[in-house]
């Protein structure tokens, strides 16, 4: 008789943007299926992952920094094997496999489902960093690593725009959907699992189906997935560029698509816009935005802005702050332009000074925090439906959870002071107090205790280091 396989012990800590967590979660399921347990302490685990990212200057260096760190552990506990997957290895892998030694393996954005096999050899390359060209589908192994009610669904990856100051085309390639079935039987399963809310991401989302027999459109995947027995179906990096009347209309009318999207919209100059090669003007954005809010009453928008790309005045600037006081956004992320090689706006001239760009960025982000308490304050009174997550990191006596407004891991919360529930719960709240970003709130009515399925706390089993988006 055979002894059974050692199990080896895995430490994953994942940077970065949800479409790098769900690459983590199908390296997870891959290696769970070959034994592997998930330890949450770095100091216990043989084998360590990091998934890293390399959108912007910050989110390179806390990526190195975190390979540094984990290093450390071949030195001081049990692991035996570094890992460094995703998008800083695709971009730097054979530079870094001459400067890190202590690394053992560098994996491409295409080569992290093949970790399982990497690591069953007896000698295997060092660098595994080809074309990027892959996508999961639903029958490659993945493990949630978000609480049971909640999950991430990549329905495309790689980017087929040119936008000027991102290198992600470089990094994840072009553009490659999944079709449409193979999308519908992963949210299936994650159904069946206990996910109530399905957060859609890609790098393109309203891009999806281009690519496919029969060009599919976002709202094609989206009539078949409302089938699908969840509560939420969520909306992340919809570029403005394609967005059809079908999609507005379906989000307006089908109460599954939450009323919150996450839109991508980086400036308001037109200057800007042409030089970022956005592809569309601020009369366009502007006229899309007013046909959402006239078809979506209710709609939570989410944005990110891009402040200090080389060429921008003053003027720009201006533009841009009248513009979010404009549109008083519910949700707003700036980001610091970071001069990337290899991107079209590296080459760009009139490089704005630092300090410049960090000014702006605190005005801006200064306007934004005014509109999210003026927002919130609206809110004191009404009665709104939450997401019970479980108890707070604060206080054991409060709870927390999210109302259809609020994305997991970027969005405020809302803290719950007076009334019981379990995670995973919808329960209404009648909203008391509201903060710049939070609110707090008191259980108004819960579901029938014979309806409940009661979930003990649930805790995130993969640890992760949050970065830029």
């Amino acid at each position: 008789m055979q002894n059974p396989p050692e199990t080896k012990s895995l430490y994953m800590m994942t940077l970065g943007c949800p479409k790098n967590r769900v690459d983590s979660e199908v390296m997870l399921g891959t290696l769970k299926q070959r034994g592997y347990s998930l330890v949450q302490d770095p100091a216990a685990a043989q084998v360590i992952v990091v998934n890293t990212c390399a959108f912007i200057g910050p989110a390179k260096q806390e990526s190195v920094d975190s390979i540094l760190e984990m290093a450390e552990y071949k030195k001081s506990g049990e692991c035996s094997t570094l890992v460094v997957t995703g998008c800083l290895s695709q971009r730097y892998g054979a530079e870094l496999s001459k400067e890190m030694p202590e690394v053992d393996h560098f994996l491409g954005t295409s080569a992290y489902a093949q970790i399982g096999d990497l690591l069953a050899a007896e000698a295997s390359p060092r660098q595994v960093i080809p074309d990027p060209d892959y996508i999961h589908d639903a029958q490659t192994p993945r493990e949630n690593s978000m609480p049971s009610y909640t999950a991430y669904l990549k329905i495309s990856e790689g980017c087929d725009n040119a936008c000027a100051f991102c290198i992600i085309p470089t990094l994840r390639g072009g553009q490659r959907s999944r079709p449409i079935p193979d999308i519908i039987a992963e949210a299936q399963r994650l159904s069946e699992q206990g996910v109530q809310e399905l957060n859609l991401v890609a790098q393109d989302l309203t891009a999806y189906g281009h690519d496919l027999p029969g060009k599919p459109k976002l709202h094609d995947l989206l009539r078949e997935l409302v089938k699908v027995d969840v509560k939420w179906i969520r909306l992340h990096y919809a570029y403005p560029r394609v967005f059809t009347d079908e999609l507005i209309e379906l989000m307006a009318t089908e109460k599954k698509i939450a009323r919150y999207l996450d839109m991508p919209l980086q400036h308001a100059s037109d200057k800007l816009l042409l030089s970022m090669k956005r592809g569309r003007d601020s009369k366009f954005l502007k006229e899309l935005l007013a046909k959402l809010r006239a078809r979506v009453p209710g709609l939570v928008m989410r944005t990110s802005m891009i402040v200090g790309l080389p060429g921008e005045t003053e003027e720009d600037f201006e533009m841009l702050k009248e513009f979010v006081k404009e549109q008083r956004f519910e949700r707003l992320g700036v980001f610091q332009y970071s001069d990337e090689e290899g991107t079209a706006a590296y080459d760009y001239e009139n490089k704005v000074p630092k300090q410049t760009i960090e000014r702006r960025w605190r005005e801006v982000m200064a306007i934004q925090k005014r509109i999210n308490r003026e927002q919130n304050k609206k809110l004191v009174g009404q009665r709104i439906e939450v997401l019970v997550e479980g108890p707070s990191e604060e206080s054991e006596h409060l709870l927390v959870g999210r109302h259809e407004g609020q994305a997991p891991e970027i969005d405020g919360l809302v803290y719950i002071n007076d009334g019981l529930a379990y995670p995973g719960e919808f329960v209404t709240v009648e909203v008391t107090e509201a903060h710049d970003y939070d609110l707090i709130a008191k259980v108004v009515e819960r579901p029938n205790p014979k309806d409940r399925v009661h979930k003990p706390r649930e805790s995130f089993p993969m640890p992760v280091v949050t970065s830029q988006r």
